[in-house]
């Protein structure tokens, strides 16, 4: 049995990952440090408590001391980092928190995995040989968009918000890593996820819950703001696909290819909210407002996955408009 250290899995991805994970690879033992903050449910990783491949761990990845302790009791020869801060709104409003869990402790993770897995840089200890860093990061590191144009794992890093720098500062720590110890890392970017567990202070989430409260449903500015939507599993199929075939060293782009301004996205889950749990009378558009603006609100985002798609075979299985539909009867089905 291989164990590995999944960190930040009673999130949103984490938490979607770990089931599929264990389904795919019996071999595996996933431990699950996450601090719990209120972004983690351990809800959300129920079909997984009674797994014996499965061990949950409270902890925070800043804690060297408890890092490792783990290290030490579960040998582990994989880590796959998702912990994180990630809401943009939180970071702007209070953004050392940030750079405290997003900078401090990924450097945290990664030295303390170094020293675990290596002699000395470019030399492994025996037994260790394969042990691999797999970083989960975002599109939001690469900055903002025009009307044309896409995000390749080429493009300079601009992060315009303190959860984009943050997220940037720590993939240039594991870029680091890579290049002056010759640590086995991988480092992945994903376009913005949605699907089942998401939290509600995300743009799906919100826009089902306002919806069916009838209550007015936000969107920032004039909602033509672009993202490029990733559905949760596809994300983690193709995490699971780096973590165990990419090259040492790489960067790869993890995007849907659903390209959606946020007037679409609102307007397609009230139109399913209508066939799916209509009301009494009218649309659920109706309560659609708009309100001010995010600061430093990017305006477009869309990856080019090219590269996952060609060396690593990596397609997503689903559009957004099919992705969208099981989204949302899993959210109506968490209220009936």
């Amino acid at each position: 049995m291989k164990s590995i250290l999944v960190t930040g899995c009673a999130g949103f991805i984490g938490s979607n990952f770990v089931p599929y994970f264990l389904e795919e690879h019996p071999e595996y033992h996933i431990v699950n440090l996450d601090l719990l903050t209120y972004a983690g449910n351990l809800a959300n990783l129920k079909e997984v408590e009674g797994n014996e491949r499965y061990t949950f761990v409270q902890g925070d990845i800043c804690d060297r001391q408890l890092l490792e302790n783990l290290f030490n009791r579960y040998d582990f020869i994989g880590v796959i980092h998702f912990a994180a801060e990630s809401h943009v709104d939180n970071s702007i409003k209070n953004p050392g928190v940030f750079v405290q869990t997003n900078v401090n402790g990924t450097f945290t993770l990664i030295d303390v995995a170094y020293k675990y897995w290596m002699e000395k840089p470019f030399l492994f200890k025996t037994g260790y040989e394969e042990s691999r860093f797999h970083h989960i990061s975002t599109d939001e590191v690469y900055g903002t968009l025009g009307e044309t144009g896409l995000f390749t794992e080429a493009t300079p890093y601009a992060p315009n918000s303190p959860y984009s720098a943050s997220k940037a500062g720590s993939d240039m720590i594991v870029r680091s890593y890579y290049h002056t110890y010759g640590m086995n890392t991988v480092i992945t970017n994903c376009s913005n996820n949605y699907g089942p567990k998401q939290h509600n202070e995300k743009l799906i989430p919100t826009i089902i819950r306002k919806a069916i409260n009838g209550e007015n449903i936000p969107i920032y500015g004039d909602g033509k703001n672009i993202r490029d939507w990733l559905y949760v599993l596809d994300h983690c199929k193709g995490i699971d696909l780096v973590y165990h075939a990419g090259n040492v060293g790489e960067v790869y782009n993890i995007g849907g290819r659903n390209e959606r301004n946020n007037n679409y996205i609102a307007d397609k889950v009230c139109e399913i909210l209508d066939e799916l749990r209509p009301k009494a009378t009218g649309s659920y558009k109706d309560q659609i407002s708009y309100v001010e603006d995010r600061a430093g609100h990017d305006k477009r985002y869309a990856i080019d996955a090219t590269k996952i798609e060609t060396e690593l075979g990596w397609k997503a299985d689903e559009s957004f408009e099919t992705g969208i539909v099981k989204t949302i009867k899993w959210y109506l089905n968490q209220v009936t």
